[in-house]
């Protein structure tokens, strides 16, 4: 199907599925349960999986792929923002052409630092992207003031031209984002029983984005362009030896995984018409990396499992204060309950980096393919048994005539 075969067809097939019903996927519990904190399907956070998936699919092309360790990705997230936020401004609140530009300055951006970064190999090309980044940042912050609007961040106002579109709506207000007259923020709710599913147009548009970008990315993986990619992350030096140069692949990679931040960026300020510096601090490019490595580098669908679990720790364990921690524990005496919430203050809340940094130590010890491993683990322990079991009963079958 779609000119993939059959084990990428379902890996799609899955990626769809897990996609189009995350709003029940998300909400397994009812919302007036004490465990309803733990439910994700609100648009939000789902927008949040699906845009920093497609973040992290771009990354993993560089990374994964190629075997090029960026520290500067964040820059291109930013970028794309920041174009979407002033198409916005100057043309209309349709998301698609902000969508186009960010994507079109983020790759030409990407074209720019690649080709000075990867003139270096290894850490000197990971300190490279990392000083790009951050120079990045700086100009954003304090320089580009008239362009970014500094630490106040760029957004929408109701003095901004919208040549194609209105500038106030007839109520006064600034007018939102839309895809052909369907407004991001519009939602419809489902309720189910003590169930409560939210199914939002942001999401959904995100999610299809998604989709496209994970199916570009399983064409890339499969094609000749990605074989040159594996072979230069095995080894770049035996094919120099054989004539073929490798850096017109290497910056292919490096544009089209800024492309992919730049498409991320966009969606970002489509969902939430607002771009700031901070979307391009090291620290966003640190949390793409441990998303691809904790889902698991060089696999399809590593990345995007990898992206959801850090934004779900993000957004539903820093919410747990003590206040939860009480209502948790209160079946305990006073003392105990008191010593229980000290124990388990300090992984969630402000402290959730904590917990996620124990589990991403966790996985590098445990599951160097991160949770794509551990999936297959499990998918090989179940196959054997389902083997022993089947020889089990044709050795009994063969000895039934005898007996």
């Amino acid at each position: 199907m779609l000119g993939l075969n059959r084990k990428d067809t379902n890996l799609l097939l899955v990626v769809l599925a897990l996609t189009m019903l995350a709003p029940f996927i998300l909400n397994p519990f009812p919302s007036g349960s004490g465990l309803a904190q733990f439910n994700a399907g609100y648009p939000d956070l789902m927008q949040r999986f699906a845009i920093f998936g497609i973040f992290a699919i771009g990354f993993n092309i560089l990374f994964g792929l190629t075997g090029y360790l960026s520290f500067g990705h964040a820059a291109f997230l930013g970028v794309g923002s920041y174009s979407a936020v002033w198409m916005f401004k100057l043309l209309s609140m349709n998301i698609l052409p902000a969508i186009v530009l960010s994507v079109i300055i983020a790759g030409l951006f990407a074209l720019v630092i690649g080709y000075v970064s990867l003139r270096r190999s290894g850490i000197y090309f990971s300190i490279l992207t990392l000083a790009f980044a951050q120079m990045s940042f700086a100009l954003a912050y304090s320089v580009l003031t008239p362009i970014t609007n500094g630490e106040t961040g760029l957004q929408i106002t109701l003095s901004d031209p919208r040549v194609l579109g209105q500038s106030v709506m007839p109520d006064g207000s600034i007018p939102v984002t839309n895809l052909f007259g369907m407004e991001m923020r519009s939602a419809v709710d489902l309720a189910v029983g003590p169930w409560n599913f939210t199914f939002s147009v942001g999401y959904y548009v995100c999610a299809l984005v998604l989709l496209a970008a994970f199916y570009l990315s399983i064409r890339i993986f499969r094609s000749p362009f990605g074989m040159m990619l594996r072979a230069i992350k095995s080894n770049q030096t035996r094919m120099n030896y054989t004539g073929l140069n490798p850096k017109p692949y290497t910056l292919a990679a490096f544009v089209i995984s800024g492309m992919y931040a730049g498409l991320a960026g966009g969606l970002m300020a489509a969902m939430d018409p607002l771009a700031g510096a901070e979307r391009m601090q090291w620290t966003a490019s640190g949390e793409v990396v441990l998303m691809t490595i904790l889902g698991g580098a060089g696999t399809l669908i590593g990345p995007v499992l990898g992206a959801g679990m850090i934004k779900y720790f993000e957004n539903i364990l820093s919410k747990i204060n003590d206040t939860v921690l009480h209502g948790w524990f209160a079946f305990l005496p006073d003392g105990l309950e008191d010593f229980m919430v000290t124990i388990v203050h300090p992984f969630v809340g402000k402290g959730w980096h904590l917990t996620l940094g124990i589990l991403f130590m966790l996985v590098v010890i445990f599951l160097p393919g991160g949770l794509v491993e551990g999936g297959q683990r499990i998918g090989r322990t179940f196959r054997r048994r389902g083997t022993k079991a089947s020889g089990a009963e044709a050795e009994a079958a063969k000895q039934q005539p005898g007996e």
